[in-house]
């Protein structure tokens, strides 16, 4: 194929309605690199016979050495096809752009997923057609889904049912429709959640509409109104309440993938073909004389051809004849007869004279020497890719079925506006320049970065010396005194090795000078990494020069100069992505995705390009597939080297989509990754090309929680005459004195806060602003926004009101049927949630001594102003400590007392709070504050750990889903292994017509390290897992049991033979945190220690 000049791509990129911004994704190895490949050997970039071997998106050599995609990067292709205007029209010859971007499909890289589909306006989601929908494949469509991107089904690897299947081609039929039911499975039930929540929303909406209304009634009612009057006002409420009318229902025929529909691509990449049904009618439009579009209607699914009369039936006109389906008949045969011909099926050899059959039927021409060839791939690719080209089908489909970026904005822009942070707020001139597609130069420029790459310099198009350049005179004068220096050194070198013994060191060493520099190298500056903004423009024209303004993920249009405000930068180069390579820009119209430089140090991962900063949208806000929850202490093998660290460590964190760089309380630098591929990957590039220095990896750090049980044995209460968890305890300074409860929170509880952290959030930055508001009402706004607290989006309008938080959080706690006097009216009593106000944990005030969080601004008013009065009295009281009180509850669970990991589903009731007054008359009890706090906060924080420690405690382990696909030989296998790491099998179900399995089992993250590598070393490769984050899950066992009734001494010993395995998950990260661990010495043989010389 001809190489494709970069100057007519650019060319194209004028023409918007020309245009297809596409990504590839699926789940790990279901071949989106091999399709990749295919589609740029179309190009001329890479050799079509090496098309699925080069692997040519995957730049890095550790994605060669595995096997697997592990960044997304994108490649701008050329396509020039004949096009009809109508059936009488002669063909015109049109030219196409196709920004296509190669995405990972390993769960430890769906971040990149992420960043790849917001860039796009279509997809092509692969499935294997042995495998079939695998975790991935359902986590991409659901991205597909909240994108609102228009996918293309391409059923992959379909050569596997011929080759190793052993499938017929009617066996193989059955497969393929099951298999795409279970993809239209995955979309169905994406459309049945989103119609049941806004059924649900439209039922409330109702109901509101008919509690005003009634609530009006009763209140004119009330006041005796004159009959007219209360007339029409019901005419008025009848009119409003049916506002909404009845709720209206969706069709979703054109949300499900149908051949007929041309959305569904059957292909093999490695074999290089692909076909849709459209081009099969094409085929026998001529031969059955049946219309083209009839044809693509009745190819699939069961309609049958009569032989005789040539006529099409279905199922019901059969009469008991045993016809095969039109799809297997006219497709399938001929595809497994080419296998037969060439490939040799089940005999393993081909048949030549089969061969030169199909050509002439087909009327190919295939080269001598392939014809000749022995090598039975080479005559298979070369008939196939003469046939049915893997490109044409592919790229054909693309251009038909999936939107230009003008169509497709105008579709999919509206909901992500209207999703982002302070929608309402937006300019209309900005919504309308990106939902119109506005892409004149004096149209607002908005623009998304979602990902920065790291590029190294010498790479980038302004460093890299074009073909047929010369040489400056400085730059040949320095190539010819190195060269020379070479020589110099070589020949000297080897007269010393010509020479003898200690004359020819002499020799040498009184030619040498100290002050000779002439054999000196100069040190080579090393080559540093660029960070390069990887983009997608919406609406404008964005120029090198250009000054546009950079909103961070936290902006909010509502309030555009709150801190941090963004940055103007200037535009200092835009950049065409070829894959490994860049190709300069001068400018870039809307709707193409490019490279764009000037961006380092103003964004962190992600953000939005804005050329007007006042009503900008913010569309940031992205969803991660998977969070960070590995984390690994850093350090150099060379203190020297720190900076260096440091340096590199902050670059990883901007050019990668997932990782976290922390510093955590006692100096270590932590990494966080989403997994141990990732976490590989990380160190890997953090060794080679951001920090470019050896580095020491500790052993990584697994997050736990920490919480209490009510278990059947459990020890005595520390103390008889208190209920189990209250603690009695009073300051150093026996000043106050307090008494409080700890007790396990109803798991329902637990699961609705930790459902509602949002809500939460959004509770306290009111509540932040509302105190503000005493002290400065100019600046409140400022003031939420810096808030290290808050999520910046707090004017999200789908969370709940503090009302409606505040019933639901009652109605789940009377939910609890054996405690109900307990938990009677403990919403209204919540001081705070913890830690961080967040958390699982709740604050019940049973005194009046704090201020109520779920209150409503009245009352929060009327608290805030009783609490001033109370300031303004020199007198102690216990409302003076309430905020110390809190904060103690923040620290007690942010670190909890068995390994100091964060609490979960603990209740703190504070009972009672004593201030004894002061016996000095002099002082007044006012300065006593000071001293006090400490006293205060240490006391309280201690006594929620004992009452903590009252009952069973046990410890939350972060868990991993597992789904793992194996066959029946090496199924024992894997059970062993994850068994043996303390793995849990949910599921097992075998995949019907194949002879895999897929195993669905948890596994903990602490034991999850070198897991996958075990499973593909105990399984030959044949099994690979897929870990996803789940939570946390409690290990029902207590860290301090000891045997003490007669049977346990008896059966395992005064040390328990049995391994505690809480215990030893809490001394493990005791151990890491330097914290003390009971029975363990810190010192062993002291005398061995001593210095012996004296």
């Amino acid at each position: 194929m001809p190489v494709v000049n970069p100057e007519k791509l650019i060319a194209l990129q004028r023409r918007a309605d020309d245009i297809r911004n596409i990504c590839v994704l699926a789940h790990v190895d279901h071949g989106k690199t091999s399709l990749t490949d295919a589609l740029i050997a179309t190009n001329g970039i890479i050799s079509p016979k090496m098309a699925g071997k080069i692997r040519y998106l995957d730049s890095r050599p550790d994605e060669q050495l595995r096997g697997i995609t592990m960044e997304s990067s994108a490649i701008s292709l050329y396509f020039s096809m004949s096009r009809r205007g109508t059936a009488e029209e002669p063909p015109v010859q049109k030219e196409y752009l196709i920004n296509l971007i190669d995405s990972p499909g390993h769960i430890d890289f769906s971040s990149e997923v992420s960043t790849a589909s917001r860039l796009c306006d279509g997809a092509l989601v692969l499935v294997d057609a042995v495998e079939g929908v695998c975790s991935q494949t359902v986590t991409v469509l659901r991205q597909t889904w909240m994108e609102h991107i228009k996918p293309l089904l391409v059923i992959n690897k379909i050569d596997r049912l011929v080759t190793e299947l052993r499938m017929s081609a009617a066996e193989a039929y059955t497969h393929l429709s099951k298999l795409l039911e279970q993809v239209n499975a995955v979309i169905g039930s994406f459309f049945q959640g989103e119609r049941m929540e806004e059924d649900l929303q439209w039922r409330e909406r109702v109901e509101e509409r008919v509690a005003a209304a009634a609530a009006k009634e009763q209140e004119k009612a009330e006041r005796k109104a004159a009959r007219s009057n209360i007339g029409s006002d019901e005419t008025e409420s009848n009119t409003t309440t049916g506002a909404d009318g009845e709720f209206e229902e969706r069709d979703d025929e054109d949300l499900y993938f149908a051949p007929e529909k041309n959305n569904v691509i059957f292909s093999s990449a490695i074999d290089g073909w692909a076909f849709t049904v459209r081009q099969f009618a094409s085929l026998y439009e001529k031969k059955l004389g049946i219309k083209r579009s009839a044809l693509e209607k009745v190819l699939w699914g069961d309609f049958y051809l009569e032989p005789k009369t040539k006529r099409v039936l279905g199922s019901r006109h059969l009469k008991g004849r045993a016809l095969k389906p039109m799809f297997v008949q006219l497709v399938l045969e001929n595809i497994w007869a080419v296998y037969e011909a060439t490939a040799g099926g089940s005999n393993g050899k081909g048949d030549s004279a089969m061969v030169g059959k199909i050509t002439k039927s087909l009327a190919l021409t295939i080269p001598p020497h392939i014809l000749r060839s022995k090598d039975p791939r080479a005559l298979l690719t070369a008939v196939f890719s003469a046939w049915l080209p893997l490109s044409t089908a592919v790229l054909v489909s693309t251009i038909e079925y999936l939107p230009s970026p003008s169509i497709a904005q105008a579709s999919r822009l509206p909901a992500l506006i209207d999703a982002s942070p302070a929608a309402e707020s937006i300019s209309k001139d900005v919504r309308e320049a990106i939902v119109r597609f506005k892409a004149e130069r004096e149209a607002p420029v908005v623009a998304y970065v979602s990902k920065m790459v790291a590029v190294r310099a010498s790479e980038l198009p302004q460093n890299k010396r074009k073909v047929g350049d010369s040489m400056t005179a400085e730059e040949a004068l320095e190539t010819g005194r190195r060269k020379r220096a070479e020589i110099a050194k070589a020949r000297k070198a080897a007269q010393i090795s010509e020479s003898s013994g200690i004359e020819g060191l002499a020799d040498a060493l009184d030619g040498a000078r100290l002050d000779d520099e002439q054999d000196v190298e100069p040190e080579q500056p090393e080559d540093p990494e660029c960070l390069v903004g990887f983009a997608r423009l919406f609406s404008g024209t964005l120029s090198v020069g250009d000054e546009v303004y950079v909103l961070p993920p936290k902006f909010s249009p509502a309030n555009p100069h709150a801190a941090p405000e963004p940055e103007k930068i200037t535009v200092t180069g835009l950049y065409l992505m070829m894959g490994r390579g860049l190709e300069s820009l001068g400018s870039v119209p809307a709707g193409v995705v490019f490279g764009i430089a000037g961006l380092d140090g103003h964004i962190l991962k992600s953000g939005t390009l804005c050329s007007e900063l006042e009503g900008a949208v913010n569309l940031a806000g992205i969803s991660m597939g998977s969070q960070p929850i590995v984390r690994v202490a850093l350090e150099p093998v060379n203190p020297g080297d720190l900076d260096k660290l440091i340096t590199g460590m902050r670059l990883l964190e901007q050019s990668d989509p997932c990782a976290v760089y922390e510093i955590l309380e006692s100096g270590e630098h932590v990494i966080l990754t989403a997994g141990e591929l990732h976490l590989e990957r990380c160190l890997k590039d953090l060794r080679e090309r951001f920090a470019r220095c050896e580095i020491q990896a500790g052993e990584p750090i697994v997050p736990y929680r920490e919480t209490i049980v009510s278990a059947a044995e459990m020890a005595a209460p520390k103390d008889k005459n208190l209920p189990r968890g209250t603690v009695v305890a009073s300051t150093a300074s026996k000043h106050i004195s307090l008494r409080l409860r700890v007790r396990p929170l109803p798991a329902a509880a637990t699961e609705f806060i930790e459902r509602n952290v949002g809500v939460i959030k959004q509770l306290y930055a009111e509540k932040k602003a509302l105190e503000k508001s005493k002290q400065s009402t100019d600046n409140h706004l400022e003031e939420i926004a810096d808030d290290e607290h808050t999520d910046g989006n707090i004017l999200r309008s789908d969370l709940l009101s503090v009302v409606d938080f505040r019933t639901k959080l009652q109605d789940t706690f009377a939910e609890v049927a054996s405690q109900p006097d307990i938990w009677a009216s403990v919403a209204e009593k919540i001081t705070a949630f913890g830690p961080r106000r967040t958390g699982p944990n709740i604050l019940i005030d049973d005194t009046g001594t704090c201020q109520r969080f779920l209150q409503e601004d009245q009352a929060l008013h009327t608290g805030l102003d009783r609490l001033t009065e109370g300031e303004r009295s020199d007198t102690l009281t216990a409302k003076d400590f309430s905020d110390k009180i809190s904060y103690a509850f923040q620290l007690a669970t942010a670190q909890g007392p068995l390994c100091s990991e964060p609490c979960q589903g603990i209740a703190v009731i504070l009972e009672e709070v004593t201030v004894t007054a002061t016996s000095d008359d002099d002082a007044s009890s006012r300065d006593l504050l000071g001293r006090l706090t400490g006293e205060v906060i240490r006391t309280v924080r201690d006594s929620i750990r004992q009452g903590f420690l009252d009952w069973s405690p046990r410890l939350l382990l972060a868990m991993y889903s597992c789904e793992i696909q194996a066959s029946t030989d090496v199924l024992g296998r894997v059970y062993a292994v994850i068994t043996r790491r303390r793995g849990r099998i949910i599921s097992e179900s075998m995949k019907e017509g194949t002879p895999f399995f897929t195993i669905l089992s948890v596994l903990p993250v602490a034991e999850s390290f070198g897991f996958a590598e075990e499973i593909r070393k105990r399984t030959s490769g044949a099994a690979s897992p897929q870990l996803v984050f789940q939570g946390f899950e409690m290990l029902d066992e207590d860290p301090f049991w000891v045997p003490f009734t007669e049977d346990e001494l008896e059966d395992l010993g005064e040390l328990a033979d049995r391994e505690n395995v809480a215990k030893r998950y809490m001394d493990r990260v005791r151990e890491r945190k330097g914290l003390p661990v009971k029975g363990r010495k810190l010192v062993k043989d002291a005398e061995k220690q001593k210095t012996l010389k004296r």
